[in-house]
């Protein structure tokens, strides 16, 4: 490529905050994809990730696209991500990177990508990194202001009102927050120099069972909600982790009760032991449907092998505090706030989570493909 500025490139990062800033800033809603970089000098195209790998064969869908609608020259930072009615699916996504060429070329058609574009680091001949992200975003409207589906140009606002009620909004489904950019700073590579505002709810979760931390005690507990079939069926949602090292072994010991009989009727315990078929993946039922999510791995209960995790009885309640759930999961592991002895695990139900597509998802994916 003869850009002007070439593979490898670091995009720039953000960092945590509790609340919108405010002043001279630019506001965009905050994409939960793969931060991607793309580069196009004529017809060549690179497509690379935020630790600088490259994405291009993953992706042969967009790249006829972005031929189509970026400028002939230029590189451009954005988001990769899977679009479906329900919102982005961060699982479908994550299933595209596979080595496989013939799956990578299955799933191109089954479950397209498209690319949601925040930057431009490059026009032409011109290194814009070194210009205000106002100039930035000028020029950045001006190339790509018509752009077509699956290409898309991310909005933004100078408005904190305006910002402050997206992230009032933009609940779940893709979504995870606002980011907040100072609109006369230059594009620093691998630098926290923006601002993420995301959401943290919290919810009742049933604590079916734990890991063992590396170091000994509790390392994760195994978070489960109800469904609402008849009757209602508990899915493993997640877990929560980061517990002090004096606090593991004091709440193993705590635990302790609660695994006599756990392997009894246990709903994440078939007749064989505990399903195997990997971390939250569902299992099918005999009709061939898909049936209970559970935390595949082995343990002391099937047939003499290591133990990965320890059942519990399904009778406490833990609030914990999640970002956000993608497929019927905590797309993050949550933090445990507290125990919750007042609430019954029946009441912890997926109902808490459930949170439709903001507005702005369709109006921005307006020819989602599916």
């Amino acid at each position: 490529m003869t850009l002007p500025v070439t593979p490898p490139v670091k995009p720039m990062l953000a960092k945590a905050a509790k609340e919108l800033p405010r002043g001279d800033v630019l506001y965009e809603p905050k994409w939960d994809g793969f931060r991607c970089i793309a580069f196009r000098d004529g017809d060549e195209v690179e497509l690379t990730s935020r630790n600088t790998k490259l994405l291009t064969r993953y992706f042969p869908e967009l790249l006829e696209p972005l031929r189509a609608n970026l400028p002939e020259r230029c590189v451009v930072d954005g988001e990769l991500v899977v679009p479906t009615p329900e919102g982005l699916d961060f699982d479908l996504l994550g299933q595209r990177i596979h080595p496989a060429e013939s799956r990578v070329t299955r799933l191109a058609s089954a479950t397209p990508a498209s690319f949601v574009v925040f930057d431009l680091l490059a026009l032409g001949d011109r290194d814009l990194r070194p210009e205000p992200l106002q100039q930035r975003r000028d020029l950045l409207v001006e190339v790509l202001g018509d752009a077509r589906p699956p290409i898309h140009l991310t909005p933004a606002t100078t408005d904190p009102d305006q910002a402050l009620d997206w992230y009032e909004r933009f609940e779940g489904s893709g979504f995870d927050g606002v980011m907040a950019k100072a609109v006369d700073a230059p594009y620093v590579e691998d630098k926290r120099t923006q601002i993420k505002v995301k959401h943290h709810r919290t919810a009742d979760c049933v604590v079916a069972g734990y890991r063992l931390h590396k170091d000994g005690g509790v390392g994760s507990l195994l978070l489960g909600l109800f469904d609402d079939a008849d009757p209602p069926r508990l899915h493993h949602v997640g877990v929560a982790s980061a517990f002090a090292a004096s606090l593991r072994r004091t709440l193993q010991g705590e635990l302790l009760v609660f695994e006599e009989g756990a392997a009894e009727g246990h709903p994440w315990i078939d007749g064989n032991g505990l399903d195997g078929s990997g971390d939250g993946r569902a299992s099918v039922d005999d009709e061939g449907g898909a049936s209970v999510r559970m935390p595949g791995a082995p343990s002391r209960w099937s047939g003499g092998r290591d133990l990965e995790w320890v059942p519990l009885r399904c009778e406490l309640v833990a609030e914990v505090t999640y970002e956000n759930v993608t497929s019927g999961r905590f797309r993050h592991p949550a933090r445990f706030l507290r125990w919750r002895p007042d609430k019954q695990p029946a009441d912890c139900t997926y109902e808490q989570v459930e949170v439709p597509p903001p507005v702005e998802f369709h109006e921005v994916f307006v020819e989602a493909p599916r």
